[in-house]
């Protein structure tokens, strides 16, 4: 693969069925703080955040799909020029867990084997009612050749790691040392504020 440019763009997308805490992890990595008040993703929101790599500059293009049945048929179209897939479930509900290889299967069918999965299992905060191992979600990862982390957007565990581990992965990223990720600084934040209904025509909603 050809070397990153000094101001790369990736784009991430963010996929899963709806609760499952999607726009929750994005929150805290953007802004570092759990709101209690979230109201479904209507359509698709996007943000970014620009980080500083050792000596480069890379933006990171997060887009949060909604996760309800309706919104599916947009999903395709955001998938088929994307870097990254997280795909997200809740370690509190094994449905959500089962259905992450229906999307991960989608992600192939768009992108083939040009693109980096990661299977995140959030939520581990809720440890009583915990319904799906770290032992399994692991185990799933491997058997489909995936990027694997449990996270919870709640207690801000594991987010900071799972964007390193991220970022390591990208193309040209792979000199980068383990400290130099830890080092990794956020250098500008920016919301769109808006929410889209499909690539060409923004739509209204809550972008929360």
């Amino acid at each position: 693969m050809a070397t990153v440019s000094p101001l790369a763009k990736y784009k991430l997308v963010f996929l899963g069925d709806q609760s499952v805490g999607k726009t929750s992890i994005i929150t805290r990595f953007m802004y570092d703080k759990f709101d209690t008040t979230y109201q479904a993703t209507i359509g698709i929101d996007f943000l970014s955040k620009t980080m500083y790599l050792e000596d480069r500059t890379v933006r990171l293009q997060l887009w949060d799909t909604a996760g309800q049945e309706r919104f599916r048929s947009l999903i395709p179209s955001y998938i088929r020029d994307s870097s990254v897939a997280v795909i997200a479930y809740d370690v509190a509900n094994r449905q959500s867990f089962l259905n992450t290889s229906k999307w991960i299967e989608e992600v192939r069918t768009e992108r083939g084997t040009d693109v980096i999965i990661v299977l995140v299992g959030n939520k581990t905060d809720l440890v009583d009612k915990r319904q799906v191992s770290i032992e399994e979600g692991d185990s799933k990862a491997r058997e489909l050749g995936v990027m694997f982390i449990e996270t919870s957007a709640k207690a801000g565990f594991n987010i900071k790691p799972l964007f390193r581990k991220i970022a390591a992965a990208l193309p040209g990223m792979g000199s980068l040392s383990s400290t130099k990720q830890d080092d990794m600084v956020d250098v500008n934040l920016k919301s769109s504020g808006n929410s889209y209904q499909n690539p060409d025509q923004k739509g209204g909603g809550c972008a929360c």
